[in-house]
């Protein structure tokens, strides 16, 4: 293999030598990492990452290849991938093609034999980073901010119906007609609820509630995304008013738009919550959940307006808003993602929970 040499440039002013992965392309973006041991597909071809160098820390990527099932979104959207080690001789049954023809096919900037420990101790340390892949080492990153215009960038364009084939097995009657609002959704939200048996329409994020009352939805999932929510904050008289008037689930982003909708602020993390190991407390029942992240930014808790909302769930590792509950609407957030692709299934009951608070079709449909 003819070895390239390449530099990861940070606005911190470190530099980092690689070795280029596939076609040498200058990229920017915000310096984030994955702590996931597995499921580099998904982080790959995951739609929040969008603007973003993801770094893996786990030192071996590719290992088992890719393969058509596991995938996201129809392409990926993140900016740069760092990793330590590409393998590329993969092993699994599945396996299809590997980490150099996924960074070919896609023309993804990848940089590998990168220090990634160092890098995460840099991004720990500072927080906000932004870098530039570059052939010269002398480069530096003209960007250092985030897209404001991000989630417009991974929306679809059009209303797109998924009919499911499963036969609805929590309601008698009909099965449940689900509208997910695109942000960046992530196609295992929308396979959870066909597999649950549910019709999905999915909208454009900026979707307006005439139009959604015009599709005649039993429920609504605000999905994940990627960017700061405050610049979505224009959305907020919508969400309020479907939130008001259908059975709801927030994931992610959507969870923060939720909050955001109803007073509450959100505020950025040091570095964010991004692996498929982060321990989550379940207030009610006192359990912890292991769950998989993806996030940078978290509803502020004292900004939460208690006389309406209770704190469903909180991180266990720094007592942050995992999850919300409305006291008196069928609305439910959380911060975590429950389809766990990649990360174990404890969450998977959130999405059981959403579709038991949908009305049977022959009861009141509205909250």
């Amino acid at each position: 293999m003819d070895e390239k040499t390449g530099y990861l440039v940070l606005s911190t002013g470190d530099v980092l030598e690689g070795k280029w992965l596939g076609e040498v392309k200058a990229t920017e973006g915000e310096l984030v990492f994955n702590t996931a041991m597995t499921g580099y597909q998904e982080v790959m071809t995951d739609p929040s990452y969008a603007g973003q160098i993801v770094t893996m820390t786990y030192p071996l990527i590719g290992n088992y290849g890719f393969n058509e099932k596991d995938k996201e979104s129809f392409k990926p959207s993140l900016s740069g991938l760092i990793i330590s080690h590409p393998c590329h001789t993969p092993e699994h049954y599945q396996s299809s093609f590997t980490l150099t023809d996924m960074v070919d096919k896609y023309n993804i900037p990848t940089l590998y034999g990168i220090d990634t420990r160092a890098l995460t101790r840099i991004i720990r340390e500072h927080g906000e980073v932004y870098g530039k892949l570059s052939s010269r080492k002398d480069d530096v990153p003209e960007n250092a901010m985030v897209d404001p215009d991000i989630v417009h960038k991974v929306s679809v364009s059009k209303i797109t119906p998924i009919t499911s084939k499963v036969n609805f097995a929590y309601q008698s009657i009909n099965k449940p007609h689900v509208v997910v609002f695109d942000y960046g959704y992530k196609h295992s939200i929308t396979h959870t609820l066909v597999e649950l048996g549910c019709d999905v329409t999915v909208v454009p994020y900026n979707t307006k509630p005439d139009k959604i009352h015009s599709l005649a939805p039993d429920g609504i999932v605000l999905s994940n995304g990627p960017g700061d929510p405050q610049y979505l904050d224009y959305l907020a008289q919508d969400i309020r008013e479907l939130t008001e008037t259908y059975p709801t689930l927030g994931i992610c982003l959507g969870h923060q738009l939720v909050a955001l909708a109803y007073g509450a602020k959100t505020k950025r993390l040091p570095y964010g919550h991004r692996g498929s190991n982060h321990p989550v407390k379940e207030l009610k029942s006192g359990k912890v959940w292991v769950t998989s992240q993806n996030h940078g930014y978290v509803v502020d808790t004292d900004s939460v307006e208690t006389k309406d909302w209770e704190v469903s769930h909180i991180n266990v590792n720094d007592r942050s808003v995992e999850g919300l509950v409305h006291r008196s609407l069928p609305v439910m957030t959380v911060q975590f993602h429950p389809e766990a692709h990649p990360g174990p299934i404890d969450t998977f009951s959130v999405f059981q929970e959403f579709v038991d608070k949908i009305p049977d079709k022959g009861e009141k449909q509205h909250a």
